[in-house]
């Protein structure tokens, strides 16, 4: 493990909800339990089209009184459209705070420790006049921050945390097999099941109705999935994301994220089965090896 370190997460943004009805309003749009959001928990969410295809995803802390949504900040926007497409006669307002705030990861070694925090997924608490959480997905990616952008990197740097660059966290995260929004989630295309939204604690199955959730559950229930968005060790020129992925003349898939020699890729599951078995996944002129993460139950 490396020290404890931290990054600033640049491409991510801050979606603020308040108002009363703000808890019920998103209970019946994304695909967790809301209700669970607490000072000491967060989550991670999806928001999917009617038909159950992704859009966003999101993590949702409490921080004060209102509920916060760690989101994509180019797509930040989007997403406040969205949202007010259902919030009708609901009593509650959204706001993008991206330029107020920064959000951060914090791993390595002793990294959770640093930030205030236990190692269990979704673990909360408040930090220094923001609020820090272990990535409720896989406490194995260690935590996130969020700051008042102006205190950033003196609070961080004051619990011993060292500063560096993005791509050791992007490796560590695309090693774990985490997707980082639509980087990895083909809008309007991905079903969660695909990209292990069920394993890493992102669907709720028994808090009910959310937006595309019929899609979902027949998906889980009926064994529909046929493709996984999985790790991949790259051997050879990196090919650039979107880059399909061929088992001699087939096609069984296409490459994701990518950052020093690893990626995401959704891969058929036939094709998954012929490289475990032994078989060369090509991807421009790289080879691709699929890793099964540890969490994964395909």
């Amino acid at each position: 493990m490396p020290k404890p370190s931290f990054t600033h997460l640049e491409t991510r943004g801050t979606l603020i909800l308040e108002g009363p009805d703000t808890r019920a309003f998103l209970q019946g749009v994304v695909s967790n339990d809301v209700e669970k959001v607490s000072p000491s928990r967060a989550i991670w969410a999806a928001f999917l089209t009617p038909q159950g295809k992704y859009l966003h995803d999101f993590f949702v802390f409490q921080f004060g009184e209102a509920v916060v949504l760690d989101c994509e900040r180019a797509r930040a926007d989007d997403l406040v459209r969205r949202l007010g497409m259902y919030r009708l006669r609901s009593k509650v307002s959204v706001s993008n705070a991206s330029e107020r705030f920064a959000i951060g990861a914090v791993f390595g070694d002793g990294a959770l420790k640093a930030a205030g925090l236990g190692a269990e997924a979704g673990l909360a608490a408040s930090f220094s006049g923001g609020v820090a959480f272990v990535d409720p997905r896989l406490s194995e990616a260690g935590g996130r921050i969020l700051l008042p952008e102006e205190n950033f990197d003196r609070a961080l740097g004051e619990c011993g945390l060292t500063p560096v660059a993005f791509e050791q966290y992007d490796r560590l995260r695309l090693s774990l097999g985490l997707p980082d929004g639509s980087r990895d989630l083909a809008v309007e295309k991905t079903i969660l099941l695909e990209a292990g939204f069920d394993e890493l604690n992102g669907v709720d199955w028994d808090k009910g109705c959310f937006l595309g959730q019929e899609l979902t559950a027949r998906t889980k229930y009926r064994g529909l999935v046929k493709r996984r968005l999985v790790p991949v060790e790259i051997e050879g020129p990196p090919p650039p994301p979107d880059s399909p992925i061929r088992l001699g003349d087939r096609e069984v898939g296409e490459l994701r994220s990518v950052s020093d020699g690893w990626g995401l890729a959704l891969i058929r599951l036939d094709g998954l089965a012929a490289a475990t078995e032994g078989a060369k996944l090509i991807a421009g002129e790289a080879s691709v090896t699929p890793r099964k993460p540890a969490w994964a139950s395909f």
